[in-house]
């Protein structure tokens, strides 16, 4: 067997393996050091796929798939079946309806399934694949050992709640088993297996605590993904009834694009739905009750990135139609509405959760208009995403159990108070606006993208003001990490260091791409263009001056926090003449003693959740119906 296939086999099946270890661990100290271990060989042999088989192109390994087709059916009946007894337990009567409909299609299409249909080659790697595969499996893996001390808190700190850490992890191994699966998968028969596994897998993960809260997030993530589940079975069905038999992700790129607009449409809505874009982000904003590891593994390196995954792989078909352009507006009109609703949360969780539907939606842009520089722009957002986002919500999860708050009012001074994980949220944030606000979007790559678009003009637009607001609310809650306070204890000392690990790790890794980003477009991101659309998109001199900037300010800026210097200089607030305390408190005009205190502005009744969510689901639906109505339609090319 080539080594290439027993990496990727390897991949797929060793975390599954690691998974039902979980089940028999009964002892702390054991576990810790099977997630160690389990965690450093994923990344290790991610690395090792890299070095060895990204100059290879795209490669296709041909398996007797009978065999694993079928237990795959077995599986996803029994998915169905375990789903089902949740909906009845918990009399969920719209995911028992909508479980039963996608379970008939599963049906169908293997009743309808002949030999001829068959995908000769259901493997595959190219570059975007090895992309994947490297969040996947080293974002993942740090995720899990960060676990490891995170988990001990929550339980101290979530007393009434049993102590399920084995199904915890046994839930997220399988979890990262299935996005490499999915990733790696040329069958599309294989892409929806593994896909309803992360459908399974986040719903279970949501509802972990088990609260009334928490499950009827879980139900929401489920109906919402479980749609986009059907939409997805009723494109293999359709492709199956095709006279070619296309079920091969290559078939299908390949065919011509007017036999594949209606099963290219129901992928689409498949990616929004697990992309969390408009109108179905609620349920990835309802993910946050989950404990903080879930929340960084469906943001960062699962969940979300199946969807923007799909998404860019079907770009070439999504290019120059209505379909490809009414996806954009969806993800355009996420990114702005989704930027403005989180400048008006005071809770980090949720900042986090419309941060992450806003850079989905440009990804979603960027797939809709399918142009090489799109897919460019698409697949570099993907990764400072996946790596400064994790970094930010690990963070806030540590932050979180020892200042007992995620609101980020209590964060204010945290460079005093816990100086370290501070210059790392610094580092996150200075990744997450300054990659999608100054790398790409005032730049080459995505303006000129949008630009040579039909309708340009108004996307260029939408993101010039979705990046203003991008810029708002990450330097807002910079400030207030940024503040000194006087009179405040250091709590960093009692930081586990397995999330040490993983928070210094992931630092080091957002810098590090910062800095290397130019060699990831060249040896990775542009053979894959070159390979998909003969053409790539090249790096300009203004690319290069920018990453200079951002490594000032990605890296001289903590440091500047962390290195020896002069003790702090508290100043007292200018107050119009009137005197301060040292513990900041001023005599009011009655007399009274009153506590000075300053506070960021959430302009609520502007950008608050209830005026702009309801005005994006409306207008993301409507592009939506067009969508269908364009592929129903036949033509849908402009």
């Amino acid at each position: 067997m080539d080594v290439s296939v027993q990496l990727l086999l390897f991949l797929i099946l060793f975390p599954l393996i690691t998974a039902f270890f979980m089940l028999a661990v009964r002892r702390d100290y054991e576990r810790r050091w099977i997630v160690k271990i389990s965690a450093l060989l994923i990344g290790a042999v991610t690395v090792v796929l890299l070095a060895t088989q990204f100059d290879k192109g795209t490669l296709y390994y041909g398996l007797n798939a009978e065999p694993v087709d079928q237990l795959m059916f077995v599986l996803e009946m029994g998915i169905s079946l375990l789903i089902l007894w949740f909906a009845v337990r918990y009399r969920n009567y719209l995911v028992m309806a909508l479980t039963i409909v996608e379970t008939a299609l599963i049906i169908w299409f293997e009743a309808a399934l002949t030999p001829a249909v068959l995908v000769k080659s259901p493997l595959f790697i190219d570059q975007f694949s090895i992309i994947m595969a490297l969040i996947v499996g080293i974002i993942g893996s740090l995720i899990c050992v960060y676990s490891l001390g995170y988990m001990r808190h929550f339980y101290l700190n979530h007393t009434g709640i049993p102590d399920r850490t084995n199904t915890f992890f046994l839930v997220i191994f399988v979890f990262i088993s299935a996005m490499f699966g999915l990733v790696f998968s040329n069958s599309l028969v294989w892409v929806f297996f593994f896909w309803e596994v992360t459908t399974l897998c986040s719903f279970l993960l949501i509802g972990f605590t088990k609260t009334e809260e928490a499950t009827k997030n879980a139900f929401t993530a489920l109906w919402m993904n479980l749609l986009g589940g059907i939409a997805f079975a009723a494109a293999i069905v359709y492709l199956t009834y095709q006279p070619a038999g296309m079920l091969g992700l290559d078939q299908v790129l390949v065919s011509g694009k007017a036999l594949v607009l209606i099963p290219a449409a129901l992928v689409g809505f498949a990616g929004l739905t697990k992309a969390a874009q408009m109108p179905f982000s609620s349920w990835l904003v309802g993910a946050m009750v989950a404990p903080t590891p879930v929340s960084a593994l469906l943001h960062s390196s699962t969940m979300v990135k199946a969807g923007v995954y799909i998404l860019v792989r079907f770009a070439p078909i999504f290019q120059g139609t209505v379909i490809g352009y009414t996806l954009a507006f969806v993800g355009a009109f996420t990114f702005l509405i989704a930027s403005g609703i989180a400048i008006s949360q005071t809770n980090a969780k949720r900042v986090l959760a419309y941060s992450t539907i806003a850079n989905l939606g440009l990804v979603t842009a960027c797939a809709g208009i399918g142009t090489a520089e799109a897919i460019w722009a698409a697949i570099l957002l993907i990764i400072f995403h996946a790596i400064s986002k994790s970094l930010m919500f690990l963070s806030v999860g540590t932050v979180e159990h020892r200042i007992r708050s995620r609101e980020i009012e209590d964060m204010n001074g945290l460079i005093v108070r816990m100086p370290r994980v501070a210059a790392m949220m610094v580092i996150g944030i200075a990744g997450m606006f300054l990659a999608p606000f100054g790398m790409l979007i005032s730049k080459w790559a995505a303006i000129q993208a949008f630009i040579d678009a039909p309708f340009g003009l108004a996307f260029v637009v939408i993101l010039i003001f979705g990046s203003a607001l991008t810029l708002f609310f990450w330097a807002k809650w910079m400030g207030k990490l940024l503040v000194i306070t006087p009179n405040v204890e250091n709590v960093e000392g009692a930081v586990d260091k397995n999330e040490w690990i993983a928070l210094v790790s992931l630092a080091g890794l957002t810098t590090v791409t910062a800095f290397i980003f130019p060699v990831i477009s060249s040896v990775l991101i542009e053979p894959f263009l070159r390979a998909n659309y003969g053409s790539v998109a090249l790096l300009s001199q203004d690319n290069i001056i920018i990453m200079v900037m951002m490594l000032f300010l990605i890296v001289l800026l903590p440091l500047s926090i962390l290195l020896p210097h002069r003790k702090h200089r508290n100043l007292p607030p200018y107050m119009g003449g009137v005197a301060t305390t040292p513990d900041m408190h001023f005599a009011s005009s009655l007399g009274v003693q009153t506590e000075m205190k300053l506070a960021n502005y959430y302009v609520g009744p502007w950008f608050g959740e209830p005026r702009l969510a309801r005005a994006g689901v409306w207008l993301c639906t409507a592009f939506i119906v067009i969508m269908f109505a364009a592929a129903v339609v036949g033509g849908g090319f402009l």
